[in-house]
């Protein structure tokens, strides 16, 4: 079920009041991972639970339609829930469905992409493909962030005497000023894990002050580990620290010491941040250990990531999702491909094989770079990568400059970041009148929407791929083709 669109309330059911406690069982979990749970025909979100839990929620949001409810008591867990691996589980924000079976996750998400496309798109009589799951369901990221905090967050008041000292770990749900000091996580590479708890241990040691994100005091904001290669058995790891100010002599003799006890660290980074906004990432980098790249192997290619290259973080399931692209295009080497929000090229460059020529279209500039870098290192050559502003009608004022350099295209593939595609864009991709449009979205909900507009403009809805990248989270990618009718 859509959170967004949920059931109407029947004319007899009496609302529930804010503040009002209520035993509810869990019947579905919602777009966003919510449980979902009816009383009286009125919905209920309630975060944090999975089907067939009984609880005791007390209402703290009322909408029209709907409310929301926080968990007071577990009354009887549900039959299906399975023992967490992580111990940090319940409290740390990374995973929400870990205790839930992954089959049956599987099958969640399934159902809310088809009630997105079905509620929200009103498109009737589509089948949804069945969603396509991860073979590797633990250690599957490739990069995880992580915050240095003055104070860790206490999960029980009883343990507050000893909340002392810096934390290193992840936000606490909805908050982002408090930070759960972890000692693990299930979600990166084992390798990963054992440098998190190395350099937990000697920063700690060495007194290097944590920042204080509310008076902006201090000098570690964040840790940022990387890994590359591990399908290939080359593992490359880079470590990146993210500071507040430039002080490379505070940790450079760390940064030898991280290296000669992890081999794999090939790639040391000191991103500087001056700015109050709480993001991991700098607005310059020195690198305090070997090289400024590590480098990753997807689909027969190789790609060097940097520090604030954008790379699918499951590599592995990332492999599975191009295949699904590459499909879903049927290229037979005489089509011209535009790749929109191509980031640092991954699509492109494995679609230029088998195509005419590929074009790839991004508004950050380092990641045109990197892109056009990457298609150098795999001796490609028919691709072009262009720093396009896709939200200001580029190719209505670009086009005639643009048709010197490459043809219209005969297919589009847009992979937009969470907010979807900006609505001129929409209509410049129907005014471009490509023969298939590919659509690959984190966010099915803002790609409902964009797929509506294609539709109306004129295009028609021939398949929707669920794949599941992201295990033990609410998140969905999902891959649609439309076909424009001759």
């Amino acid at each position: 079920m859509s959170e967004s669109h949920p059931a109407t309330t029947s004319e007899t059911a009496r609302l529930p009041r804010k503040g009002e406690i209520l035993e509810l069982t869990i019947g579905s979990l919602s777009y966003g991972g919510k449980g979902v749970a009816r009383h009286d025909g009125f919905v209920i979100f309630v975060p944090r639970t999975i089907p067939g839990e009984q609880v005791r929620a007390r209402i703290i949001k009322r909408r029209r339609g709907f409310a929301e409810a926080r968990v007071e008591e577990v009354l009887k867990p549900s039959p299906n829930a399975v023992d967490p691996e992580c111990p940090h589980f319940g409290v740390c924000g990374g995973c929400s469905t870990q205790n839930y079976p992954y089959q049956q996750q599987l099958e969640q998400k399934q159902a809310q992409v088809e009630d997105l496309f079905t509620r929200m798109g009103g498109f009737r009589d589509l089948e949804v493909k069945p969603i396509i799951g991860c073979r590797e369901i633990y250690h599957y990221r490739n990069k995880m962030e992580f915050t240095f905090s003055t104070r860790p967050w206490v999960v029980n008041p009883d343990d507050i005497a000893d909340a002392t000292g810096p934390a290193l770990g992840l936000h606490v749900p909805g908050r982002f000023d408090k930070v759960l000091d972890i000692q693990e996580c299930w979600l990166q590479h084992p390798v990963a894990t054992d440098i998190f708890q190395w350099l937990k241990s000697r920063i700690n040691a060495l007194g290097l002050e944590p920042y204080d994100i509310k008076n902006h005091t201090g000098f570690l904001r964040n840790l940022v580990i990387r890994t590359a290669g591990a399908s290939s058995d080359s593992l490359e790891i880079m470590v990146n620290l993210v500071t507040s100010r430039e002080e490379p002599q505070r940790l450079k003799s760390l940064a030898d010491e991280l290296a000669a006890a992890f081999p794999s660290v090939v790639s040391v980074i000191n991103s500087i941040n001056t700015r109050k906004a709480a993001v991991a990432y700098g607005e310059w980098e020195i690198i305090l250990h070997g090289k400024p790249t590590i480098t990753e192997h997807l689909g027969g290619l190789v790609f060097d990531i940097s520090a604030n290259s954008f790379f699918q973080t499951n590599t592995a399931q990332a492999a599975v999702l191009y295949e699904q692209i590459a499909q879903a295009c049927a290229l037979t080497g005489s089509e011209v491909v535009y790749d929109l929000y191509c980031g640092t090229g991954t699509i492109a460059l494995t679609l230029a094989s088998k195509a005419k020529e590929v074009a790839g279209f991004e508004s950050v500039s380092s990641a045109v770079e990197d892109a056009s870098r990457n298609a150098l290192l795999n001796d490609t050559y028919n691709t072009r990568f262009f720093h396009a502003d896709l939200s200001a009608r580029f190719f209505s004022s670009q086009g005639d400059r643009l048709r010197k350099q490459i043809d219209l295209p005969d297919i589009v593939i847009a992979d937009p970041p969470r907010a979807g595609m900006h609505p001129k864009l929409v209509e410049e991709v129907i005014g471009l009148k490509p023969r298939r449009v590919v659509y690959v979205s984190c966010n099915p909900a803002t790609q409902v929407r964009d797929v509506r507009l294609l539709v109306d403009g004129g295009y028609q809805l021939e398949a929707i791929q669920p794949v599941d990248m992201f295990p033990h989270t609410p998140h969905i990618e999902c891959l649609c083709v439309l076909e424009c009718p001759a």
